[in-house]
């Protein structure tokens, strides 16, 4: 038995779910998930502390596996930063995403595969394995694979050219 391929959107796909999004924080936190790669929960305990504009990162604080990393801020989610923190919920997050997913795209979609979603945009513009491997902060080159489902072939390609 092979391993399940999270399932993904595009950026496009996730344009028109931002564009159907009434409220600002959550079209920050679904862009935040996308763009920046970050967990539901790096995204609700944000704070305005964490995010230098001047330097463009965002300081992830003690996230999985009790791990600080530092993002470089994407362009598509610096204006929306100002929503900052969210003053929303984990559980109110999946719900309007997956909300929206059944209204824009008719589909069933978890937010979780915004951050999937993410990697694999960032791998088809060109970053290599081991960089995305870092943005995600994952310690495991595998799981990068599986997250932006890329086969073991491919894989030793992009890491040795």
């Amino acid at each position: 038995m092979g391993i399940k391929l999270p399932e993904t959107i595009t950026e496009e796909e996730l344009i028109s779910i931002l564009k159907a999004t009434k409220l600002k924080h959550h079209r920050i936190a679904f862009a935040l998930g996308f763009y920046q790669g970050m967990r539901i929960s790096e995204i609700v305990n944000l704070k305005k502390e964490n995010i230098d504009k001047s330097q463009r990162i965002i300081r992830i604080k003690d996230a999985k596996g009790h791990k600080d990393r530092n993002l470089p801020i994407a362009p598509q989610v610096f204006r929306g930063l100002t929503s900052i923190p969210i003053h929303c919920g984990i559980r109110a997050l999946q719900i309007a995403f997956k909300k929206k997913g059944k209204e824009v795209l008719n589909r069933d979609l978890h937010f979780h595969l915004l951050r999937h979603s993410g990697a694999t945009h960032y791998l088809k513009k060109g970053w290599n394995i081991r960089e995305v491997q870092q943005f995600l902060g994952h310690s495991r080159l595998e799981t990068t694979q599986i997250y932006t489902h890329v086969s073991p072939q491919d894989l030793m390609e992009k890491m040795w050219g």
